[in-house]
């Protein structure tokens, strides 16, 4: 039994909720500043608190058997009582990123209080071993969600790539979520991405409006009024003809039948209805590879994907292909084809790929098998938070590849997963 499935079974003590009840109460008649000064002295200073009954609640706390294995999951709770007060209010939102920072401060005074002195130390040991666990790492995320991208337009490329997850809401329910969070923290995040996502779209579709008037004006000859249009900033962090040519390859509004939506429809229509697995597996080949480089794919990838599938669930080859099968082959096939799982977070292949294809064709290939399962899309979305997280600390600008993937998938989930009318591309 792992240390969250022991603290979930166990009941909560009457401190702990004491505690809880405690804070519930001060952010729901305190203002925020007021709320996180109280958290600061509570957990981060360990002394002062106005309130002695809650200290020796906390101590209490403190002194439990195995409260090293659990203090993670009681901290993590606090900050959420606060964090989902918060959250609900547009006008408190800003006081998120402000808590989140005291966790990252740290203590700036000597224990004063003498006769609890090692309770003290205790709490700041168990604070500063919260920096380590998954449930910080979660509120850091959502900290830079919180923030958003309009308050970070100064930042280099030098910055760690974590700094950008508001831009993909896809990321959300993977990487803003802990083991132990409630279901009201996640629903508080499924409404974030909601948002996130609407924004995202009305920003993209703002831009293409901009530069249909601006292509239409020039064609016009009407160069000077064109140069007065408002400019609309480019939402993503591809350049313009990058984010152009991404826009126009996953669109379904194509007219010639050759969209990734028209192809999926074919292949489902001409593969699915009476193949066995083993016959679906050949075609699915055929169908993935269809949109690969030859000079690539003949030198190694086309070989490497078919002794996968090969090996996949050779013992139902006779079989005809059902919806578990479907599942089951996809969801493989993205392990295979970007990263296997944070255990293994090997992605030789999914670089490789990035490196010949290019990263709006590598985003094509998921695509394609996307589009035949759509029910595997939260699959390949933690495959891309395992990269994610894998290379959350690293500067942005020397994973330049994955940021490219991130934005082409970014758009390409948006245009055949959202709401966006691409009817008008055609005029750039």
């Amino acid at each position: 039994m792992n240390t969250w499935t022991s603290y979930h079974n166990r009941i909560t003590t009457p401190q702990e909720q004491h505690l809880y009840d405690h804070l519930l109460l001060c952010v729901e008649l305190e203002p925020p500043e007021h709320v996180v000064e109280r958290f600061r002295v509570l957990f981060i200073e360990g002394v002062g608190y106005p309130n002695r009954q809650i200290v020796e609640v906390l101590d209490d706390i403190l002194a439990a058997k195995d409260i090293e294995h659990y203090f993670r999951y009681i901290l993590n709770r606090c900050c959420h009582i606060l964090i989902n007060r918060w959250q609900s209010h547009l006008q408190l939102k800003s006081a998120i990123p402000t808590l989140i920072d005291c966790l990252e401060a740290g203590p700036t005074g000597a224990i004063t209080e003498l006769s609890r002195g090692r309770s003290v130390r205790r709490l700041r040991q168990l604070v500063a071993d919260f920096r380590a666990t998954e449930q910080y790492l979660t509120l850091r995320r959502l900290a830079h969600v919180i923030i958003g991208r309009d308050q970070r337009r100064e930042l280099l490329g030098s910055r760690p790539l974590g700094t950008l997850i508001d831009r993909y809401p896809y990321l959300y329910e993977h990487c803003l979520v802990s083991e132990d969070s409630t279901p009201e923290h996640q629903q508080t995040v499924r409404s974030i991405q909601a948002t996130a996502q609407h924004k995202f779209e009305v920003d993209l579709s703002h831009y293409l409006t901009y530069r249909v008037r601006q292509a239409r004006l020039q064609r016009q000859g009407v160069n000077d009024i064109a140069d007065c249009l408002r400019p609309i900033e480019n939402p993503t962090l591809l350049n313009d003809r990058e984010l152009v040519t991404s826009l126009r390859l996953f669109s379904e509004h194509r007219g010639d039948g050759s969209s990734y939506r028209d192809g999926a429809r074919r292949f489902l229509a001409q593969n699915c209805r009476s193949a066995s697995y083993q016959d679906f597996k050949q075609a699915l080949h055929g169908y993935l590879t269809a949109g690969i480089d030859p000079a690539y794919g003949n030198r190694m990838f086309n070989q490497l994907l078919a002794d996968y599938l090969a090996a996949l669930s050779p013992e139902h080859h006779g079989q005809p292909l059902n919806d578990f099968l479907m599942v089951r082959t996809c969801s493989q096939l993205f392990n295979f084809l970007v990263v296997d799982s944070a255990q293994n977070p090997q992605h030789y292949l999914f670089v490789d790929l990035i490196n010949n294809v290019g990263p709006s064709l590598t985003t094509g290939l998921l695509l394609r098998l996307l589009l035949i399962c759509r029910r595997v899309k939260p699959y390949l979305e933690r495959r891309f938070s395992i990269l994610f997280s894998h290379y959350e600390s690293t500067a942005r600008d020397t994973v330049t590849w994955l940021v490219k993937m991130l934005e082409n998938l970014n758009i390409a989930l948006s245009l055949n997963f959202g709401c966006l009318d691409l009817s008008h591309l055609t005029a750039i």
